[in-house]
């Protein structure tokens, strides 16, 4: 059987988005589709690229120091875990680091970014569904990790991250809603933030549950085996 290109994957998946977002009463520019490249080479990136792919999301430092140098018109979403040596090595490359649970690592981030004359644009990855398989923040933590980080002039919160339960869209809903009722408790409570991007985002769905994300209020979506990988269906 022929296979289908990246290239054909991403329009229709682009198509699909689009689509969703009108069905849920949602302007569709609102939803940023990353194109997870975690798992591909610079090739790859390419064909997605040339079919209008503008985000890519990677979960490695390595990665992103191969591909955004080569890509550097498309933003470059960092959504790995974060490790303390390579910070200034995601600071350099990242446009935004998705995956920020840990206070240390945010002093470091807003470190590096002072250093490199920027302001770092950051998610704080939350474990709404409670797995301990998976890292973030507990809901009840947050509130304290964000005032720490809006007290850094070198990071900008612009929302919130979270991963959904595998194999389960009931629960995967109710990780989104309540990932997107904490979002907006917190962008309530700090009515001092006048910045616009402050407390936006939501990124939520990924190739199994992006459209429950979509309906739950995502404003990114992280998709990576629907566009690049075959044996997706």
């Amino acid at each position: 059987m022929r296979k289908v290109s990246i290239q054909t994957r991403y329009e229709r998946l682009a198509a699909e988005i689009e689509s969703v977002c009108r069905e849920a009463g949602r302007d569709p520019d609102e939803v940023v589709f990353v194109a997870v490249s975690k798992t591909v080479g610079p090739d790859e990136v390419a064909q997605a690229a040339a079919a209008g792919a503008c985000n890519f999301g990677e979960n490695r430092p390595e990665g992103l120091l191969e591909k955004q140098p080569l890509f550097s018109d498309a933003a470059w979403h960092f959504i790995g875990n974060i490790q303390s040596r390579r910070i200034g090595d995601i600071v350099a490359h990242a446009d935004i680091v998705h995956s920020l649970y840990q206070q240390r690592h945010a002093d470091k981030i807003d470190a590096a970014a002072r250093a490199a004359g920027k302001v770092q644009d950051v998610l704080l990855e939350v474990n709404v569904s409670g797995e301990a398989s998976k890292s973030g923040l507990a809901p009840d933590a947050v509130e304290p990790m964000l005032a720490h980080c809006l007290a850094l002039p070198g990071l900008r919160v612009r929302g919130l991250m979270t991963m959904a339960p595998q194999g389960d869209l009931q629960r995967a809903k109710a990780s989104f809603g309540g990932l997107r009722e904490l979002r907006d408790r917190l962008k309530s409570a700090h009515p001092e933030c006048d910045d616009p991007a402050f407390m936006h985002d939501l990124s939520m769905g990924m190739s199994e549950d992006w459209r429950e994300g979509i309906a739950a209020g995502a404003t990114i979506v992280r998709i990576g085996r629907a566009v690049f990988d075959d044996a997706f269906e």
